[in-house]
């Protein structure tokens, strides 16, 4: 196995160990999990904290919600094809949230040394291709909309991350809500009062 393989491996091993007990995390509990000893771990990274960025960079990686959104069938309907979206979306939200939550409730401090930081691009760079993959979603139906699929993808990342989160406990609007809401609007028939 390739060192970046045995990386990789480790690190997919870790992130549910790093959700469920953060940075509190042993490097032995890890092995024991992976099926490998305590030291290979230390061959691939330079202590438990190169472990837990690897883990962190790992949860963040835009490309396997990009995979599941491309694996989205162009010929199924706008609808089905707008709730898979905001599914995988909101799973890779919760990914990341889980992961950042546990480091951070376990004090683990996200910041390494300004040389080791990512590029400030890497945000930008990440939502512009989430952004394309769902303008290609909607491609196929741009005949019958009225707004341009780039306009329309803005709008529905807007409604899926807004700024403005539901009341604790309180449950924010399904996937099958929010496009609905987004291909139909709120009003019941047309020219019912607004």
């Amino acid at each position: 196995m390739s060192t970046e393989d045995r990386r990789a491996m480790i690190v997919a091993t870790t992130l549910p160990l790093v959700a469920e007990y953060g940075a509190a995390v042993t490097t032995s509990r890890i092995a024991r999990a992976a099926g490998i000893g305590e030291g290979t771990i230390f061959r691939v990274f330079t202590d438990k904290d190169d472990l837990l960025q690897a883990c962190l960079a790992e949860a963040m990686n835009p490309e396997h919600v990009l995979r599941e959104l491309a694996s989205i069938p162009l010929d199924d309907p706008l609808v089905d094809r707008l709730v898979q979206a905001a599914e995988a979306l909101r799973a890779h939200l919760e990914r990341m949230g889980t992961v950042i939550g546990a480091l951070h409730a376990s004090g683990h401090q996200r910041g390494r040394p300004a040389g080791d930081r990512p590029t400030p691009g890497g945000r930008e760079a990440s939502m512009k291709a989430t952004h394309e993959a769902l303008t290609e979603l909607i491609e196929p139906d741009r005949a019958v909309l009225r707004l341009e699929p780039e306009t329309i993808a803005s709008v529905f990342l807007g409604m899926l991350f807004p700024r403005f989160h539901p009341a604790s406990g309180e449950a924010g609007p399904s996937s099958h809500d929010l496009v609905d809401i987004l291909l139909h609007g709120v009003v019941t028939a047309p020219g019912s009062p607004a």
